[in-house]
């Protein structure tokens, strides 16, 4: 038995704006009613993705630190788990700020991200100030130490579009998701939001073609 979802069905609405995007309202062919089924299909998905909510997407249970957490506790957990940051609570498990590997390495004073710099360019610059430091000490301090403080959250009943719309205007690769009482009850990433994509995507019927 298949998993997969079946598509949205059009509803009134999807076919006026799949017909208004035709510039059309008269002298409507066979071969223009079947372009608007087809743009009414595509806007019936497009409903369907702006309408799925936040907790419907986000990664959870989600890894999370405290302030008093060491940067090399922090550091190994973002290893072992490979996770680029991490949300960061106080006694009350309540978001306070959030730390990520850039964090981590200016503070270690590995110059990252650098608006001029490629990938390789980053890279080079990372082993460049291995190879000068040698052995590096382990950092002691805490993460609250260089941790951002300004986190952008969100709620688990916005929208998808609502988050895209976050990011885009934050600039930021992340958003934690907290509940009424400001505690972290997920993570929403941009490989989150990938996943949707490749999870709804489906190829067009005439894009496929069976075998003789």
């Amino acid at each position: 038995m298949s998993d997969k979802k079946p598509d949205a069905q059009p509803i009134r609405e999807d076919f006026e704006r799949a017909l208004q995007s035709m510039g059309t309202f008269m002298d409507i062919g066979i071969d223009d009613l079947m372009t608007l089924a087809e743009r009414a299909q595509h806007f019936a998905r497009q409903r369907e993705n702006e309408s799925l909510s936040v907790s419907r997407i986000m990664s959870h249970p989600v890894h999370f630190i405290h302030e008093e957490t060491s940067m090399s506790d922090a550091a190994h957990l973002m290893v072992t788990h490979r996770i680029s940051g991490l949300p960061v609570v106080d006694d009350d498990e309540r978001l306070v700020g959030i730390i990520t590997e850039a964090d981590f390495l200016r503070g270690l004073g590995v110059p990252t991200a650098h608006p001029a710099h490629n990938l390789w360019q980053t890279l080079e610059s990372l082993f460049s100030h291995l190879a000068k430091s040698g052995d590096l000490d382990r950092p002691t301090n805490p993460v609250s130490d260089l941790m951002v403080r300004d986190v952008v959250c969100t709620s688990g009943d916005r929208h998808v579009d609502d988050v895209i719309q976050v990011m885009k205007q934050h600039r930021v690769k992340r958003v934690p998701v907290c509940d009424g009482a400001g505690k972290v009850r997920g993570i929403v990433t941009r490989s989150d939001l990938v996943r949707i994509f490749f999870d709804r995507y489906q190829t067009h019927p005439k894009d496929s073609q069976t075998a003789d």
